[in-house]
This record gives C-alpha cells, sequence and structure tokens, in this order.
C-alpha cells in the first residue's frame, strides 16, 4: 500500500481540519457575507458543503468520541464531558488507518476524556503515548487556552515562555475570562498573531507535513483549538473586526413544553450569565470569534499552498468540520449544549483529490459520517458495526445519497435526563430519552429562527409521534 506509483493509483493523503466550536454560518460560502473565509470558500467551490450536517452531541467530549469511533454516544458511552470515559481499546478509525499502512497524527485538541476539567492543579495531562493508543503515530495536544490555569505544561505554554510571551498571555485570561462574565466576554488577544494558538498548531502541522515523503501515505487531524471560548482574536484579525456590524440574531426565548428541559434551558441561560447579554456585551464577542474563525481559515489558506507546492493537492482528501456549534446571544444563549440550529449545525466540507465541482447537499447528515468517508477514500477497512456512512460517492459524483435525517443527545452529568433530538430537515424535536416525552418540535422551513415551539400544538402532534419513531429506529435498527 502507499508505493510508489502515479497519483491516480496510490491511496490519497487525508487532512482533517477540525475546529472547536465554530457555527455553521460563520462563512461566506454559507451565505455569510461578513467572515473573511476564503480559502474555506475555496474548499467548498472544490467539493461538496453539507449545509445540514448535525454533530452527534453539543459538547466537546462525546462529539469527539463520536467523530473518532463513528457511533452515537448512546452506543460509545460518553454523553457528556462528565458522563462517561472514552476507552483506547475502542475501534477507531484512525487506528484502521494505521492498519491500512497509513502514518498518522493528531495535532491541537483531542479531548477524549475530561481532563482538565475537576482536576487539582499540577494533574498531569493526558500523555501522547495514552493519546497515540487510539490510532496516531504524532501526537501535539493542546486542550483549550485555559491549562495553564491548572499548572499544566504543555507544548503551546513552552512555546509562549520561550518567547516571554507566557505571563502576558495568562495575565489577559485570569483578568478577563474566570470572573463573572466567564467565558464570553470579547476582547483582543495580547499577543502577535504568529504567536496565538491558532498558527503554533498550524505551523506544527505544516513542519509535520514537510517531513512526510511522497510515496507513503499520510493522515493529519488537525484539530483547531478555536474559535472555543474564550472570545480572543489576534490583533490584525480583531482590528479588521473592530467595526464591523454584526447582527444579533434569533433573540426570542422559546418556552419548553415540559420543566425538566425549561430547567436545563434555565441552567444554560444562568451559565451565559444572560442578564449581560446586551447588544454591546454579544457584539464585542462576536468580533473577536469572527476574528478567531478568518485567521483559521488564513492558516488553512497556508497549507492548501504546501501542498500545492509539494504536489500533494491532487492526491489529498481534505475534509473541514467542527465539533459542535456556538450560541452568539441567540436565544438569550452563550453556551452550546442544546438543540437550536446554533448549537447542533457543524461546518462540513469534502474537497476529494483534484476538486469536483462545487454544490450544497441541503439533506441532513451526522458529523461522524467523516470517520467512514475517510476510511472509504483510504481503502481501509470499515470500523465494525458502526453506523457511520461512507460519503465518497456521494461527494465525487458517483451516486449515493445524504442520510435525510440527523439525530443528537446529551446528559449534563450523570444521574440527570439524556436528551435526545432528531431532524429530517423540515421538523427537529427534543425528547426526554427516558421518558420519550416531547419537549420542543419547530418547522425549520417556517420557522428557521426556531422561535415558536409546537411540541404542544395538536395540529403538529403527528410529527412529535413521527420523529419519535424515527429516533428509535435510527438508534435501535433491530
Amino acid at each position: 500500500m502507499g508505493g510508489c506509483g502515479s497519483v491516480s493509483d496510490r491511496q490519497p493523503n487525508l487532512l482533517f481540519i477540525y475546529a472547536d466550536q465554530h457555527r455553521a454560518d460563520v462563512m461566506g460560502c454559507a451565505g455569510n457575507d461578513i467572515v473573511v473565509t476564503p480559502h474555506l470558500d475555496r474548499l467548498a467551490s472544490e467539493g461538496v458543503r453539507f449545509d445540514h450536517a448535525w454533530t452527534e452531541s453539543p459538547i466537546c467530549q462525546p462529539a469527539r468520541s463520536s467523530s473518532l469511533t463513528g457511533r452515537y454516544p448512546s452506543d460509545h458511552g460518553v454523553l457528556g464531558n462528565f458522563a462517561g470515559d472514552c476507552q483506547p481499546e475502542w475501534d477507531t478509525f484512525p487506528r484502521r488507518l494505521q492498519q491500512a499502512g497509513y502514518t498518522t497524527a493528531t495535532i491541537g485538541k483531542t479531548h477524549f476524556d475530561a481532563w482538565p476539567q475537576g482536576a487539582e492543579p499540577g494533574t498531569p495531562a493526558p500523555t501522547a503515548e495514552w493519546i497515540g493508543s487510539f490510532g496516531f503515530d504524532h501526537v501535539v495536544e493542546e486542550f483549550d487556552r485555559y491549562v495553564h490555569l491548572f499548572g499544566v505544561e504543555t507544548p503551546y505554554m513552552r512555546f509562549l515562555r520561550e518567547h516571554d510571551a507566557l505571563e502576558p498571555y495568562q495575565e489577559v485570561v485570569q483578568a478577563n475570562f474566570r470572573g463573572g462574565d466567564r467565558h464570553w466576554n470579547g476582547v483582543t488577544s495580547p499577543l502577535p498573531q504568529e504567536l496565538d494558538l491558532t498558527c503554533f498548531l498550524a505551523d506544527e502541522a505544516q513542519q509535520w507535513l514537510d517531513r512526510r515523503p511522497n510515496d507513503v501515505p499520510w493522515f493529519l487531524q488537525l484539530s483547531f483549538v478555536q474559535p472555543h471560548v474564550p472570545l480572543m482574536g489576534d490583533p490584525v484579525w480583531s482590528d479588521h473586526y473592530a467595526k464591523t456590524a454584526i447582527e444579533r440574531t434569533a433573540r426570542s426565548e422559546p418556552i419548553s413544553t415540559t420543566d425538566e428541559w425549561a430547567t436545563h434551558l434555565n441552567g444554560l441561560r444562568n451559565h451565559s450569565h444572560s442578564e449581560l447579554l446586551t447588544d454591546e456585551f454579544v457584539l464585542a464577542g462576536a468580533r473577536q470569534y469572527y476574528a478567531m474563525v478568518s485567521l483559521i481559515d488564513q492558516r488553512i489558506g497556508d497549507l492548501l499552498a504546501q501542498l500545492e507546492k509539494k504536489g500533494q493537492l491532487d492526491n489529498t482528501w481534505i475534509v473541514y468540520s467542527a465539533d459542535h456549534g456556538e450560541m452568539l446571544g441567540d436565544h438569550g444563549l452563550m453556551a452550546k449544549m442544546n438543540f437550536y440550529r446554533s448549537s447542533v449545525r457543524v461546518p462540513l466540507i469534502m474537497r476529494p483529490p483534484g476538486g469536483t465541482n462545487g454544490r450544497v447537499e441541503t439533506e441532513p447528515v451526522q458529523a461522524f459520517d467523516v470517520a467512514a468517508t475517510l476510511l472509504d477514500a483510504g481503502t481501509a477497512t470499515a470500523l465494525d458495526g458502526a453506523p457511520s456512512r461512507s460519503l465518497v460517492t456521494l461527494v465525487t459524483g458517483g451516486g449515493g445519497t445524504a442520510r435525510r435525517h440527523a439525530v443528537s443527545m446529551i446528559r449534563m452529568r450523570p444521574r440527570l435526563p439524556t436528551w435526545q433530538a432528531i431532524t429530517d430537515g423540515q421538523w427537529r424535536a427534543t425528547f426526554n430519552a427516558d421518558t420519550g416525552e416531547v419537549s420542543e418540535l419547530f418547522d425549520l422551513v417556517a420557522d428557521p429562527d426556531e422561535v415558536t415551539n409546537r411540541a404542544s400544538d395538536p395540529s403538529a402532534g403527528d410529527e412529535s409521534v413521527r420523529l419519535r419513531g424515527l429516533l428509535a429506529s435510527t438508534l435501535d435498527p433491530a
């Protein structure tokens, strides 16, 4: 495998760029005429953009565990950041790629476990060996931009110390993001762009790619930590958006039809410090969010140029996605952990080697379909029994269809309810997994901002019944 033949008869290289908390509508190719994302737009124009890709969970650890295994959280058991642990013995798609002859790497955030939340200061970070056991030959792990507060030494922390930049960085994070407003304050980074975490990770990826021989196939998962909170963009892009007019969307706060889901949403509003969410506050944060997205896009452009220079672009599958979205004041929230579209829809762009005629797929798909797609593209063995579905033929124009519906779920803590949601593209419903009771029902065509909850509307009762049955058959196909 991976011999010295022509581009057409070699296994393709596989580049999976995975952002953290990038909502699907903050891209130029998604119709956003404010954000600057020319390189993501290019990928979309040369591939397929899935306009209705749904995360398996609107929170980091379960979504990332699903991406790794191609399974729903109810299958692998990680339903929240504090609800379940990943297991190295899992059947993972990077390990399958290793078995197929690929050299594999992960650079950036993995978050396969709950560390460092709740960890004592000085608690060791997951080792490169432990992360590598999931199927990675090379590991550069960066959990998030708060880890220095836990007394943990990471590659980025060492990098900043070497550049005499760690102390000013720590001071800004401590002063702006650990008080009453927590993560949501929008401030400009004190570091020059070249020292930003996004640039550090992109540089590490480019250095790793420089070392790859042309005759051995490689898989790289580049997991940017941004645009996850804290909302702190680099000075260049922050300055660009400083006076940009960004509209605040979906202000309404739909009423839940069940007390338990209402309690869940109220908890998120407390977590978001909703009393602080003035237009000025929200839009200051949104500008920094846009700045972080644009820097990611800028560095994706550098990666594309590098692949072109090495003559590898025409033999590389490129996938861009995210673990979940983000609320930016929508419905009185800054937190994710809900099933509004801003939280569960993720960007998903797939560009095959050499590109294809750019188009948009509007039927729902699961974010974890990336796993089966990359295995199929790399002629590797599929994951045993995993519901992840290859989109290769759909992307390359060889036929095939999307899923037509998608599922997401979350449990915030052990002993709390598990919540499940399903969409068929038009309707979206939220259910209590333990009781089957419906809490939310939205007609996404007639009500794209999810303003009117129709869960108690008798005229829409049949839709709740239908979606509940579809959810059950999806999660338990037997």
